[in-house]
């Protein structure tokens, strides 16, 4: 009788424990919360922290990456704009100047953005094609 005490109170006391996705609610609240801020770079911080906090919480961690995702999509979508933006001021820079000089640093300049931009364009393809495998 003795045994089976012990293993209801063992059972019982187990079973009080929170899960690893009841740990993790809080910093998904906040993951949220920043996310819902439009602070893309603060909720890619908090989902890193999540993964480390609470490895074993896979519930939180597979929503936690779906918002790394948009979040990211997010983000880069706007430095490609404000790359673009950049770039098109560049390029119209360069038509205008007149020294050699002058015409050198703009193509190195405008070269350089448009790098980036093809590179981010290059993130959000990816960060589609992740999404749709999901």
């Amino acid at each position: 009788m003795n045994k089976i005490h012990l293993l209801l109170v063992l059972i019982f006391m187990v079973s009080c424990q929170p899960t690893e996705d009841e740990k993790a609610a809080p910093l998904m609240h906040r993951i949220d919360s920043l996310f819902q801020k439009r602070d893309y770079r603060q909720t890619l911080t908090a989902i890193k922290e999540l993964r480390v906090k609470h490895p074993a919480a896979v519930e939180s961690r597979r929503k936690a990456l779906k918002i790394w995702q948009e979040a990211s999509l997010l983000m880069t979508q706007e430095d490609i704009g404000t790359t673009d933006s950049a770039l098109q001021v560049t390029i119209e820079a360069y038509k205008r100047a007149t020294t050699f000089g002058e015409k050198n640093r703009l193509r190195v300049r405008r070269d350089s953005l448009q790098v980036r931009y093809d590179a981010l364009c290059g993130t959000v393809r990816v960060i589609h094609k992740r999404q749709k495998e999901r």
